[in-house]
């Protein structure tokens, strides 16, 4: 009955995505079939490594940190665990061969969430590799399926893709990550003083970030590039929209897509994608 408890397990996972995350649910949904499991099992590990610095207050963050991650390690060594999350995610570490480099480099992101309130540069390019890139990467190998060849060519587009989204979420949160969490991710940034300036120099280097991941997401095995292109899609209305916004509204206002315009934009690449014109 292995096989329903593992049903169980990346139900769990889908579960989780559907309920936090409205945008990565449709992309998902969007890709291949099999790669529906894979994705939704990523997602949920790590949403419940971020869940635990960002919303646990009042418990022993540090503790329940060390916690999962130890638990995630003896997971992916004994190839089961009673937790769901890490069951499922076990399961595609071992199959698609992730490194442990990239858990590791994820789960010291999440552990500088404890301690840091204002980055670096080195810090915040630190930060931004193991938060979001190496979750790219991750699901990068998932994609190309063992081909080390199309993984290695399209990994520093990975990259980017998965910056560009956390940068996007950097300033869409700039309000919350300061006054709930005490964080400034952007260095040599002061949110009292947050200014058109500063804001244009973010963008500019977040463009960067969206120019280079739509190459790679058009090099894409053919099962994977909707899903992607459309989580991309969203993430560029989104990141539209803040640039339209003055910086002094950021700073007080949490910016958002609303889920009518997400399914407009789901609509809209359902149709470029049967006339291959993404």
């Amino acid at each position: 009955m292995l096989d329903l408890y593992e049903k169980t397990t990346f139900g769990c996972s889908k579960l989780i995505t559907e309920l936090y995350s409205t945008s990565f649910t449709l992309g998902i949904k969007t890709l291949d079939k099999k790669f529906h499991e894979s994705i939704f099992g990523i997602y949920g590990f790590v949403r419940y490594a971020d869940e635990i610095v960002d919303t646990f207050h009042g418990f022993d963050k540090k503790m329940l940190l060390d916690r999962y991650k130890a638990e995630t390690y003896l997971a992916i060594e004994e190839g089961i665990s009673l937790n769901p999350v890490l069951h499922s995610f076990q399961k595609i570490v071992r199959k698609y061969k992730i490194e442990h480099e990239l858990i590791a480099a994820f789960l010291h992101s999440m552990e500088m969430d404890l301690y840091n309130i204002a980055y670096d540069a080195d810090g915040y390019n630190e930060y931004i590799y193991g938060s979001a890139e190496v979750v790219g990467l991750m699901c990068l190998r998932v994609f190309c399926e063992g081909n080390e060849a199309l993984y290695d060519k399209l990994k520093a587009d990975a990259r980017s893709l998965g910056a560009a989204f956390q940068k996007v979420n950097f300033l869409r949160d700039l309000k919350s990550d300061f006054s709930e969490r005490g964080r400034v991710y952007f260095p040599g940034v002061d949110f009292e003083n947050f200014d058109i300036e500063a804001k244009a120099i973010i963008e500019a280097d977040i463009q960067q970030d969206f120019d280079n991941a739509y190459r790679g997401i058009m090099g894409l095995p053919e099962g994977a590039r909707k899903g992607v292109y459309l989580a991309y899609v969203y993430y560029l209305k989104l990141f539209g929209k803040i640039k339209q916004t003055a910086a002094n509204r950021i700073q007080h206002e949490r910016i958002r897509v609303p889920d009518r315009v997400k399914f407009a934009l789901l609509a809209k690449t359902l149709v470029q994608s049967s006339l291959n014109v993404l």
